[in-house]
């Protein structure tokens, strides 16, 4: 059941957080081994919050619509006392002594937190097979990837694992695993939600957002960690809006673009059919739809993957030994210390970005490299300037294709990189951009559609997607949910 009807239920003591909190667990320890969504569950933890969201409700002080509410967090996010890994062998065993902004505003709400979900390390992937430790599964088809690097948490969404999560996205982590997994998954405005205790990678890209089984519940997920915060400099403070306010105000009069260029030869025509159709679906609800050009789209792989890399060498020279997290054991001297801690602690896609953002970094080739990549953002900037002087919102496939195998691009990383071709876009301009379910492949794979924004235009996605999710719900596609293998309980 999605969160919103839940809150009711706790509201009106039908169910307490405590039971809805032990069935979350139950269906972890029966699934998990399959999905392989988390990397540490907080059993203990989660049921003394439920305890406490339950003396809330009772008492009926401080309930927020997530009080009592299963949530799981990506293992990019500080939570105190709690492990934090990043997926990564260099911090498997670091345990923050503070907690993100973001934990702190949903343990305030009285959200129960139930563990922190798989990822590719350092959030450097589209499959989370590049997670340190284990691949996370697909719940719709245990034999594929369920996109990245979010993938332990739209996974853990969509086999009903959690009620709610949240993801990390830089280049389309929260909205493609989403689109994979068959859930709601939005990337906020940059500087909307705050940054603090989020392990960086790229600080100029990276957003948490929410992950959700619909799109009221991602509004209500989103009105919760949204909102300034003076411990991140590039928190934005300015007013949140009422985002579950804005949901049924309808698409009449709304204007659509369509980019032509998100249209390329090798985009899926199963992912092509289904963006269309929604589109369509859209037009008949009352939006106008118009094609429009982001002339410079062809770019955002190569800009991308100059930028990210370079502020992730930056930012992962903290990785050192000496002050936190791995140690490489019997080193000569310091130099060969650091060099050992870091060719034993990283895994191979990191090492390829960190080595490609120093050689963009490097003496000699900075201006050609990056910031001649920062030139070209600006582009991208202004290509969606002129786009929303035409229409309200853009509508584009969240991925060129369905959810593929695990394994099936392992060994090829430009393929790899390519299926983040149309999310890196609202990254590189700092946009809000949302992918929701849009249907499902004849083999039952889900498909998902992009919708794009303005800068702080959050209430405009959040209602063209409810919009289409309502229709699509008459026809039954909503309530379709992954068929899993159960585990007996254990004793």
């Amino acid at each position: 059941m999605p969160a919103h009807q839940l809150a009711e239920m706790l509201r009106r003591r039908q169910i307490s957080a405590r039971e809805l909190t032990e069935a979350v667990l139950a269906r972890i320890e029966a699934v998990d081994g399959q999905v392989q969504a988390y990397i540490t569950v907080t059993a203990d933890a989660a049921r003394r919050m439920a305890d406490e969201a339950d003396r809330r409700l009772a008492a009926g002080e401080g309930v927020t619509p997530l009080t009592g509410i299963p949530v799981a967090l990506k293992d990019n996010l500080c939570w105190d006392g709690v492990r934090t890994t990043c997926a990564s062998r260099i911090l498997h065993n670091f345990v923050p002594p503070y907690s993100a902004t973001v934990v702190d505003w949903l343990i305030q709400a009285g959200a129960v937190i139930v563990g922190k979900t798989n990822l590719d390390e350092f959030a450097m992937g589209s499959s989370t097979e590049n997670s340190a430790f284990f691949v996370t599964h697909n719940p719709w088809d245990l034999s594929r990837v369920p996109g990245g690097s979010s993938g332990g948490s739209a996974a853990a969404v969509a086999a009903g694992e959690a009620v709610l999560a949240l993801g990390s996205d830089t280049g389309g982590s929260i909205r493609q695993p989403a689109a994979f997994c068959g859930v709601v998954g939005m990337k906020p405005t940059y500087g909307r939600v705050s940054r603090f205790g989020l392990v960086a990678f790229a600080s100029s890209l990276d957003q948490i957002g929410p992950f959700a089984r619909d799109v009221e519940d991602t509004a209500l997920l989103l009105q919760a960690v949204a909102g300034h915060d003076p411990l991140d400099s590039t928190s934005v403070n300015r007013p949140v809006p009422d985002y579950p306010a804005a949901l049924r105000q309808g698409v009449k009069g709304l204007r659509v673009g369509v980019p032509r260029e998100y249209f390329v030869q090798g985009i899926d025509p199963r992912v092509e059919q289904a963006v269309r159709g929604a589109v369509a679906r859209l037009e008949k609800l009352g939006a106008t739809v118009t094609e429009i050009s982001l002339p410079h789209s062809e770019y955002a792989i190569a800009t991308y993957y100059l930028i990210a890399p370079a502020e992730a060498s930056s930012n992962l020279a903290r990785y050192d030994g000496v002050r936190y997290g791995y140690r490489a054991q019997g080193a000569p001297d310091v130099v060969a210390m650091f060099s050992r801690t870091r060719a034993e602690g990283f895994g191979a896609e990191v090492k390829r970005r960190i080595m490609l953002g120093t050689y963009a970094l490097s003496s000699g080739y900075y201006d050609a490299y990056y910031l001649k990549a920062q030139k070209v953002r600006t582009l991208f900037v202004q290509d969606f300037q002129q786009a929303f002087q035409q229409v309200d919102i853009v509508v584009a496939p969240t991925t060129p294709t369905p959810p593929f195998r695990i394994g099936e691009k392992a060994d090829d990383p430009l393929a790899m990189y390519l299926s983040d071709l149309f999310t890196i876009p609202a990254n590189l301009a700092a946009l809000p951009a949302m992918s929701v379910l849009a249907g499902f492949t004849e083999e039952g794979l889900p498909l998902g559609v992009q919708f794009i924004g303005p800068h702080f235009a959050e209430e405009r996605l959040l209602q063209a997607a409810y919009a289409l999710e309502q229709d699509l719900a008459g026809e039954g596609v909503m309530a379709r949910r992954p068929t899993l293998p159960v585990k007996a309980a254990t004793a």
